[in-house]
């Protein structure tokens, strides 16, 4: 919990320097703060790090003026303003030069993404419907007269942990002013429920806002479109929409302002898996074409003469950069191991930064030979953590001939005379990968207990072309199963594996494959599921987004309900479980616990439920995070290892 984490990089526009920002536990050991580091690149590599910021509040979503100053988020209060609060985030200023920061906007609802260019600045905010200069008092209203209650007449309601309204999203441009941001103006009044969970870019003179944006469908659904808003006027065209397609993040415009760089999803359906391509469109006509295929991106960035972008996609376990040229052209970039993320490319076209990191590795800046491709460390804001074993790659073969494979963690010491307990990991999403560090689920503290950790990627995992994600779709278990099942088959005749001390474990997709596991396998010691989905039928009728869910699994009640749901086989459980859930889950919510619980002890299956009042689909606070790893420990050792239950004094 106490090592720092890196979690974002953006270039400076002269390519001198990089900042990121650094999680890092606060004084209380209770919770996480955050502060902004710079990274020196324009000269030769060797500067150490240096912290920019330090607040109680913390900082984030730094973006660099074309002058070179940070403007950045924080709830921190103005020591300039009489009975400042520090309630909601503003917007500050570090100037280029050194000295302290100032406030430059502040908003009633809090300032969130900000965006910059020439002396235009972008932000997002919360506004409550109403006259602008009334909504300050309206917020005080409602606080003092101890209002909650939201009224809503769309859907959905809520999102990931938190509840949706009664304010909604618009966004407002500004000029950089001397002191402070002048001539604010609301750039979408009208916006109403379309800029939820939005992305959006600034073209780079500042004339435009392209940004995602939702619109409503019957029925509960919605389709993400991509807009236009013109900076001076607040005049919106639409860009990108196309019937049964999302264009959603990440969002890039080209340097020359010429084009739109963007994911489109197709909407899925019964027989109709998810599929997301890189689509690069004429921001002017909206014309554009996919690149890339079998590629999902998860990052774009452009080349500076805007003539190819670069995108980061999982690929065979790892997540490459890879240069896709505007005629078409794909190739790959980078050629190790690591995965990447936080992409910027230098003016001057040679060098690609980036966030490196891998199953072994945590995060760190990097930079990218564009010529070459050669990686080099940079220096990090962040110590990189020695991990206590090795890591090797295996695979199988499945029963249709489809080749699975997966990462396997081995603690120090595993040999044929002291062969090691095994654990398998499942990997959420399902639409999803192991490739990367993990500060939330951490094998490596699995091995420094002495366990050998299968990181495998079945059917529905990313980087294995279309085929291996329809493989999976609409058929969760079974098939996800008989991959589960080739590769621990692989890893269990290792000599170095205990093939009769075994369990698993699964958060999210990977928690319903626990639970059907536990009614479909008695080869497991012990399984933990973590916010695990139980009854199809109720979770798909309760998450935050149910439409997406019904489109594959179909109307409540349908065939593919009772074929996949797990807790139909409750009478075949005899497999101990740990059941782990935070009751601020608006994802998988808390009544797939509740019912998973319920249904256990009615069913007398050993077992235990570590229930987090106060967390979400992740456990988050540093305090909650080890009670879950030393209850895991504590179930793991009595049920794999044969140890006597001894209660954590975390949760005693």
């Amino acid at each position: 919990m106490a090592i720092p984490r890196v979690l974002s990089l953006r270039l400076s526009p002269d390519g001198s320097r990089l900042i990121s920002t650094v999680q890092s536990l606060n004084p209380d050991g209770k919770s996480f703060g955050t502060a902004l580091w710079a990274i020196s690149v324009g000269g030769p590599v060797g500067g150490e790090p240096y912290r920019l910021t330090r607040s109680a509040k913390g900082e984030s979503a730094a973006v660099f003026t074309d002058a070179g100053d940070v403007l950045f988020t924080s709830s921190r209060t103005d020591p300039t303003v009489k009975d400042s609060t520090d309630e909601v985030p503003s917007l500050w200023l570090l100037p280029r030069a050194g000295g302290e920061a100032r406030q430059v906007a502040t908003r009633p609802g809090g300032i969130g993404a900000v965006r910059t260019a020439g002396d235009v600045v972008v932000f997002s905010s919360d506004v409550l419907d109403g006259e602008e200069a009334a909504e300050e008092a309206k917020r005080k209203a409602r606080k003092d007269a101890g209002i909650s209650a939201i009224l809503h007449e769309g859907y959905p309601v809520r999102y990931w942990d938190h509840d949706l309204g009664p304010g909604r999203t618009r966004l407002f441009a500004a000029r950089l002013g001397a002191d402070r941001l002048e001539d604010v103006r609301d750039l979408t009044p009208d916006a109403g429920d379309a800029l939820r969970d939005a992305s959006f870019e600034l073209t780079p003179d500042g004339a435009t806002v392209v940004t995602t944006w939702r619109t409503y469908l019957p029925k509960g659904e919605f389709r993400t479109d991509v807009v236009a808003v013109d900076v001076a006027s607040g005049e919106r065209r639409t860009v990108l929409a196309e019937e049964g397609f999302d264009h959603t993040a990440p969002l890039a415009i080209s340097p020359d302002g010429a084009r739109i760089a963007c994911s489109r999803e197709r909407f899925t359906g019964l027989d109709v898996s998810v599929r997301l391509e890189l689509w690069i469109a004429d921001l002017a006509t909206g014309e554009g074409r996919a690149y890339a295929p079998d590629l999902f991106p998860s990052g774009i960035e452009w080349a500076p003469d805007s003539s190819a972008v670069y995108i980061v996609a999982d690929h065979q376990g790892r997540r490459p950069v890879f240069r896709v040229s505007l005629d078409g052209e794909m190739a790959r970039l980078t050629g190790d191991d690591a995965s990447y993320a936080a992409l910027n490319a230098s003016p001057d076209g040679t060098v690609v930064y980036a966030l490196r990191s891998a199953v072994d590795l945590a995060p760190g800046p990097a930079s990218i030979d564009v010529a070459t491709g050669e990686v080099t460390d940079l220096p990090s804001p962040a110590p990189r953590p020695e991990v206590p074993g090795t890591l090797t790659e295996i695979s199988a073969t499945a029963d249709d001939g489809t080749t699975i494979r997966g990462w396997l963690a081995l603690p120090e010491g595993a040999s044929a005379d002291q062969p090691a307990p095994f654990l398998l990991w499942i990997h959420g999403g399902p639409v999803s990968s192991w490739n990367d560090w993990q500060w939330r689920w951490q094998s490596w503290l699995m091995t420094a207990r002495g366990y050998a950790v299968l990181l495998p990627d079945p059917c529905l995992s990313t980087g294995y072309g279309q085929e291996m994600i329809d493989r999976g779709w609409g058929n969760w278990g079974p098939r996800t199963q008989a991959d589960l099942d080739a590769i621990v088959d692989v890893a269990l005749a290792r000599d170095d594996i205990d093939a009769e001390r075994i369990g698993a474990m699964g958060g999210s997709y990977g928690g319903y494959m626990a639970n059907w596991l536990a009614g479909h396998s008695d080869r497991y010691k012990a399984i933990v599921t973590h916010a695990s989905l139980w009854n199809l039928d109720q979770f798909a009728g309760t998450t935050d987004a149910s439409m997406y869910w019904q489109r594959e699994f179909g109307e409540p009640g349908s065939e593919r309900y009772a074929l996949l749901s797990p807790h139909h086989s409750l009478d075949k459980i005899t497999t101990p479980l740990l059941v782990i859930h935070g009751d601020k889950d608006y994802r998988v919510p808390i009544g797939e616990a509740l019912r998973l619980w319920w249904d256990l002890r009615r069913g007398e299956v050993e077992s235990k439920f570590l229930y987090f009042p106060d967390e979400n689909h992740w456990i988050l606070k540093p305090g909650n995070a080890v009670a879950w790893y030393e209850t895991v420990f504590a179930f793991l050792a009595q049920h794999v290892l044969g140890e006597e239950w001894k209660r954590p004094d975390s949760v005693a």
